[in-house]
């Protein structure tokens, strides 16, 4: 017995404590697992009063495979996944096949195909996509030389391709909140590549002119929606459809303007703008302290739809039921994490580490504002979820994949094999 326990002594020591000190980033684990906590106690909030409410316990059983995988993944020297970056991005990228209509194994639900069956449950490829994205563009930067614009050329058309392939893929499902977090997460790791300024004034200016092609195309969607009422009060029959250049459907068109212009899409407020609506009537109503758990009126008695209140707008049912107190606390849980990322990124000691880390810490900020600015009215609808509290299986094992990176990154930072 004895012996066994030297081996086994030998062998925590060795992953515990590499290079002969501890290794172990606790802040990030502890935020985790606080707000895992939360997740699970709001969504079995929103559910409460509804007799079908039990995804909190399916939500447990994720929590418990995510941990699991977070401890594999901080375990293994993340330099392994320099190497095999390649394959980790085609996986992510036949996944992403997977889902068009001719795939056998392909899932249609709320009028999009996202979703692949596995036999036992069904799987949202793209959050595999975004992982494997993340560490093939952090693989090329690493071994690329990066300067001016004009010597890094090359690298810039591979990073260029491994982002908009699956952009574009995801783009079609169509998933447009989920598409939107790759720019900022491409941009975030070619500054750390420290790429010449001019890319990134060229960028804006593209930037620039995509937005007035989006702003140009809502407007006209507009003025088309307004003769169709026009019409209709008339008493006349409208049919004509609204032809574009860009590829966005109306519905998401729909979704920006109950940003923009609410009273243009949704005069009665029943119809696109419902749900935001709710949301932030949830969110201003909760007061300092809240309304107390379980007594949050909006998920309570439906008006926040039970099919949205404990995924994308979980925060909605936190912010009524906890108020301001209690929001501040999970937001400044997510700051926690965010900063922490980056400073374990300014540790790293090699380029692949660094930008593994940022990459996450962006992600993820990409997702709390947004969801949460979706919930009190500063971004539009998106359908982005948030970590660690919103429900959902394939998005909690990738949210546990990626921080087990980070810690992988802590952990093995000074290691230079």
């Amino acid at each position: 017995m004895s012996v066994y326990r030297r081996i086994f002594s030998k062998q925590y020591q060795r992953l515990m404590y590499p290079g002969g000190e501890m290794r172990f980033d606790i802040i990030n684990p502890l935020s985790i697992l606080l707000l895992c906590g939360i997740g699970v106690l709001f969504i079995y909030s929103a559910q409460f009063s509804h007799d079908d409410g039990g995804d909190w316990k399916k939500q447990i059983f994720w929590i418990t495979m995510g941990l699991t995988v977070y401890t594999v993944i901080g375990s293994i020297n993340y330099k392994i996944f320099l190497e095999y970056a390649h394959f980790i991005y085609m996986a992510g990228i036949v996944g992403l096949l997977l889902t068009n209509e001719h795939s056998p194994v392909s899932v249609e639900m709320m009028g999009a195909r996202r979703w692949i069956d596995v036999g036992i449950t069904t799987v949202q490829p793209t959050e595999g996509a975004k992982i494997g994205t993340l560490i093939m563009g952090a693989s090329i930067l690493a071994r690329s030389e990066i300067g001016s614009v004009r010597d890094s050329l090359w690298a810039l058309g591979k990073v260029a391709f491994v982002f908009l392939l699956p952009m574009l893929l995801i783009f079609l499902q169509p998933d447009l909140g989920s598409s939107l977090v790759f720019p900022p997460m491409v941009f975030a790791l070619l500054y750390v590549s420290r790429l010449s300024e001019k890319f990134f004034l060229s960028a804006i200016a593209i930037f620039a002119i995509a937005l007035v092609a989006l702003g140009v195309d809502i407007y006209g969607y507009s003025q088309h929606l307004e003769k169709q009422r026009v019409a209709e009060t008339a008493g006349e029959t409208f049919s004509e459809e609204y032809r574009s250049l860009l590829p966005i459907r109306n519905y998401q068109r729909n979704r920006i303007l109950t940003f923009v212009a609410p009273d243009v899409v949704d005069p009665s407020g029943t119809g696109a703008s419902w749900n935001a609506n709710q949301a932030k009537i949830s969110a201003a109503t909760g007061g300092a302290t809240g309304k107390g758990l379980f007594n949050g009126t909006q998920a309570q008695l439906g008006y926040l739809p039970q099919a949205v209140a404990h995924n994308d707008f979980i925060f909605s049912v936190i912010a009524e039921e906890t108020g301001f107190l209690g929001s501040a606390f999970v937001v400044g849980l997510f700051c926690l994490m965010v900063a922490n990322g980056i400073r374990i990124a300014g540790l790293a000691r090699d380029r692949f580490g660094m930008q593994l880390a940022v990459g996450v810490s962006v992600l993820f900020l990409v997702h709390f504002f947004i969801n949460i600015g979706m919930t009190i009215g500063i971004t539009p609808i998106t359908g982005l979820p948030l970590p660690f509290l919103s429900y959902g299986g394939s998005f909690v094992l990738s949210c546990f994949i990626l921080q087990g990176l980070v810690q992988s990154v802590y952990r093995y930072r000074k290691d230079f094999s």
